[in-house]
């Protein structure tokens, strides 16, 4: 039997690869949308993901990165489903980020 923490480190990979299927299924949420009301979006799940790779040993770079988040190259990704952030979009996220 394996333990609890190889247990957790399954579930908690499972729960990850849900959330870039449900992320995937949602092409039409901007990441100022995500930014605005959870306080983060792909691009910062991307650079966690990095991180987490360098806490491994790995070297895993921003684009290499960013591509496992959004499923395709993030310039693919961004041609196809960014569109231009609102004024109250831009607003609300300068709220949230007073420099």
């Amino acid at each position: 039997m394996k333990d609890d923490s190889d247990q957790a480190t399954r579930i908690e990979a499972a729960v990850f690869r849900r959330l870039l299927d449900h992320l995937d299924s949602r092409k039409d949420v901007q990441n100022i949308e995500l930014m605005n009301l959870a306080g983060f979006c792909r691009n910062c799940l991307a650079k966690w993901y990095m991180a987490a790779a360098e806490a491994e040993g790995a070297v895993i770079d921003y684009d290499r990165a960013r591509e496992r988040v959004y499923g395709m190259p993030y310039g693919e990704w961004k041609d196809k489903y960014q569109t231009e952030a609102t004024a109250e979009q831009q607003a609300a996220f300068a709220a949230a980020n007073p420099k």
